[in-house]
This record gives structure tokens, C-alpha cells and sequence, in this order.
């Protein structure tokens, strides 16, 4: 800025330097993070941003060198920023007014080197348009407006439920989980956002016919380079397989240290191969696949068939297991009882003797429904229960024929519980039972 000062008999500028200083933080109230049932406050500085609840919990962060884009759109609670992870990972920010887009504008440009994308949402209502993967989710377009996107972190499973029909389930809390701000959302949210409201989208089917290739599929960055090598197949049956490798079910979630073919499930009905990961196990069936985190099991039992040709293992889960609108919360395998296996390890000697020493062994010659327990219990860390030694029924079984209601089946006396299998399987714990 220049004064001009009159002395003697002539003007002379005088320059005055103002000297402007970035505050150390921005903070913004009442957001929400990742669709969380109450608001907090988040504060943006150089080195990062973080979002406390309101009522007090614990605080999320995301340092600077993860933030690899921004979006800023219209959404329920006012304005959002969406914030793209470089380890493809989508965190959400609700509740900014329009007067805050400049303050953000010079945040994320000044601080994070990245541009705030404004981003327009398709409001026409139509249920028809593109579906495209991008690094961090998957958005279904309007006339080249996205109309929703729905993150990988958020898809637990997904099939084929007709020729031209893929159905595509959403992450559950388990019983009982709560964020930081007591909401089934929140900072804690671990890829189950859609559990902070009081309803729960739970499942979405896509109807896609016709034949497409994988080129088509992929986002314009993402591309292969010639189409003419790609082969044209049925559009639903590529769009399953690649959200199985964008939402990393199946295969690509790791190395698979073993693998149990064409085992018999009694519930849900069906024969699936186990695939055995490090922190998951996946159920491939004809029909269906799963993919289950090993934190989603809370019982592990053995038990043996009364005919004393057979053992079944009884997996409790929670969130339970979904097929359509039928919930799982066991699976009930069952085994031969002399069926033998010999089966070698997917580990090298270093990662069996620093993480599964004296929990598994490289190499397995044994019945089937042993190593199976032995495979499940070193790699979930999970008790193994069994029918109590002390109780046997007239006919010497570990196991009592009856039925609950018209379902007929096995009861079993635990050290701390009654367990009806196969269907409905039942788990009646022994504090909770008021009069015989």
C-alpha cells in the first residue's frame, strides 16, 4: 500500500509492508464424520487434520502425506468434503456451510498441495445409468453426475443372483459396537459408516445386461490400453468380478494359508470350499461366496454326531452371516469322521515361527474335522468348546435327539451353555435359563 506524504515541495512515496500470518489451524463446529450420529469438531492444520466428538471419546486424525484429493459437494447436513486417502481409503465431512468453501479452498491448497474439487450430485431420480470403480469406491452416474458413490471399505460381500443381477451386501456393526461418540459411527468407524442411523441399508442389486469388457468398466484413468484385446463377456458377471478385486473379497486378501474343499454345510445349506487367509476366511459356494473377518467369531464348538459317523463344527458369528433376507448367526459344518487329510502350510518357516509358534504346525496328517479345529483356533486365537465330559445321555452320546418346534436336531450339554444343531442353530447359556 502506498501514502503519499507532502514535504517540502515536492511528493515522496512512503512504503509500508503489512505482513500477513496464516493462522495455525482452521477449525470448523457441529461436523460430522462419516455419517456419525452426533457432530464434533474438526480442526485442519499443516501437518494434518483431526475431528473430536462433541460428548467426548476418542479423536480421529489423518496426517497430510495420506491426503491424496478432496471434493466438496451438497449434502444432508449442509455442505461435505469428502477426503480421498491415498491408501484408497474415503473419509466424509458433513456439516460445513457454503461460506466455508473459501476457508477450505485455501486449506487444502495452501497445506495439502490439493485442489477442492466442487462436485455437482444427479438429482433427477433415475434408477438407471454407469457404474463406475475408482480408486477408493464405487460410483453409480446420472448423465455423468454421480448420484451416489458407496465406498469398498463399506461392501462385505457380493454374488451373482441371477444371469443379469448382482447383489451387493453392506458391512454390519457387530452386537454392541459403538464409535467414539457412542453412535454405531464415529471415528471408530472400521468400514461400517451406514451403522450410525437408526435404519441400515443393507443390501443393493444391480440389474446389468448386455456384454461389456473390462476396459469399459474402469474409469478413464484406469483403462486398459487396446480394446481390441480385451474380450467382450456378460456385463454382470465382470462387474462382479471386479468389485471382488476392488472391495478385496476373496483371493486378493492376502496369501491363502490353506484351503479345505467341498466341505458340507448344514447351515446355511450347501457345500463351500474354505479359503484360509490371515485375518479372514472365505465360504466358496456355487451360488454364493463370504468373506468373514476372524474378529466376527465369538464361538468355536466340536461336537460329535450321535450316529458316531460324524463331527460338526459350530461357528458363532456377529454380525451374522446373510443370504438374501436370512441371517446366520452359526455355521454348522460337519465331517466324516475318519476322513483323513494331509495338508502343507502356505507359510514360510519365519512367519510360522514368529507369529503361529505353538499355535500351528507346517504340515498336517489327520482326521479332516481336526485340522480344520486346529487351523481355525491357530489363526483366530479362539477357544475350542466341547460337550461336557461329565454328561452323557442313556444311549453313552455327547449328544440328545429333540427338536425345536418342527426343526429336529441335536441337543448338547456345554460347560456353560445348551447347544441345539443344526437348524435353527440355538445357543442358550446356562445364567440365562429362569425354570426348567
Amino acid at each position: 500500500m502506498y501514502v503519499f506524504l507532502r514535504q517540502a515541495s515536492y511528493w515522496q512515496p512512503q512504503v509500508k509492508f503489512a505482513i500477513c500470518r496464516l493462522s495455525p489451524w482452521e477449525s470448523f463446529d457441529n461436523i460430522y464424520l462419516d455419517l456419525s450420529k452426533d457432530s464434533g469438531k474438526c480442526r485442519f492444520a499443516e501437518n494434518g487434520f483431526g475431528w473430536k466428538p462433541s460428548g467426548g471419546g476418542d479423536t480421529f486424525t489423518l496426517d497430510r502425506s495420506n491426503i491424496g484429493g478432496a471434493q466438496w459437494s451438497k449434502a444432508s447436513k449442509g455442505f461435505e468434503v469428502k477426503i480421498l486417502q491415498r491408501n484408497s481409503g474415503v473419509v466424509q465431512l458433513d456439516g460445513f456451510q457454503q461460506d466455508d468453501f473459501d476457508r477450505l479452498t485455501k486449506v487444502f491448497k495452501n497445506w495439502y498441495s490439493t485442489n477442492l474439487e466442487t462436485k455437482e450430485h444427479a438429482l433427477r431420480g433415475w434408477n438407471w445409468g454407469k457404474a463406475e470403480f475408482g480408486k477408493a469406491e464405487l460410483a453409480f452416474n446420472v448423465q455423468n453426475r454421480p448420484a451416489f458413490e458407496i465406498p469398498y471399505s463399506e461392501i462385505s460381500n457380493t454374488n451373482l443372483a441371477g444371469k443379469n443381477e448382482v447383489a451387493v451386501e453392506f458391512s454390519l456393526p457387530a452386537g454392541g459396537e459403538e464409535g467414539a461418540n457412542g453412535s454405531l459411527g464415529g471415528a471408530k468407524g472400521k468400514g461400517k459408516k451406514a451403522g450410525a442411523g437408526k435404519d441400515q441399508l443393507v443390501e443393493m442389486r444391480f440389474y446389468i445386461p448386455g456384454t461389456t469388457t473390462k476396459k469399459e468398466t474402469m474409469e478413464d484413468g484406469e483403462a486398459q490400453s487396446d480394446a481390441e484385446d480385451e474380450e467382450e463377456q456378460n456385463a454382470a458377471n465382470l462387474f462382479y468380478d471386479t468389485l471382488m478385486e476392488k472391495a478385496e473379497i476373496g483371493e486378493v486378501a492376502g496369501d491363502t494359508y490353506a484351503t479345505f474343499l467341498d466341505v458340507l454345510h448344514l447351515t446355511p445349506r450347501g457345500r463351500f470350499d474354505i479359503d484360509m487367509y490371515e485375518s479372514s476366511f472365505r465360504l466358496r459356494g456355487k451360488t454364493y461366496d463370504y468373506k468373514i473377518q476372524y474378529e466376527a467369531i465369538k464361538k468355536f464348538m466340536i461336537l460329535p454326531k450321535p450316529d458316531e459317523l460324524h463331527f460338526m463344527i459350530c461357528i458363532g458369528l456377529d454380525p451374522p452371516l446373510r443370504q438374501g433376507q436370512t441371517r446366520y448367526p452359526f455355521l454348522v459344518m460337519q465331517f466324516k469322521k475318519d476322513e483323513e487329510v494331509t495338508i502343507d502350510l502356505n507359510m514360510t518357516d519365519e512367519l510360522l515361527k514368529e507369529k503361529y509358534e505353538n499355535k500351528l504346525a507346517p504340515h498336517y496328517e489327520q482326521p479332516l474335522h481336526q485340522v480344520v479345529t486346529q487351523v481355525f483356533r491357530g489363526l483366530t486365537g479362539k477357544k475350542v468348546n466341547q460337550p461336557a465330559k461329565d454328561f452323557l445321555s442313556h444311549h453313552q452320546q455327547y449328544g440328545i435327539k429333540c427338536s425345536i418346534k418342527a426343526a429336529e436336531g441335536f441337543l448338547y450339554c456345554l460347560e456353560k451353555a445348551f447347544m441345539f444343531v443344526p437348524k435353527p442353530a440355538t445357543y442358550i447359556a446356562y445364567d440365562s435359563v429362569s425354570s426348567i
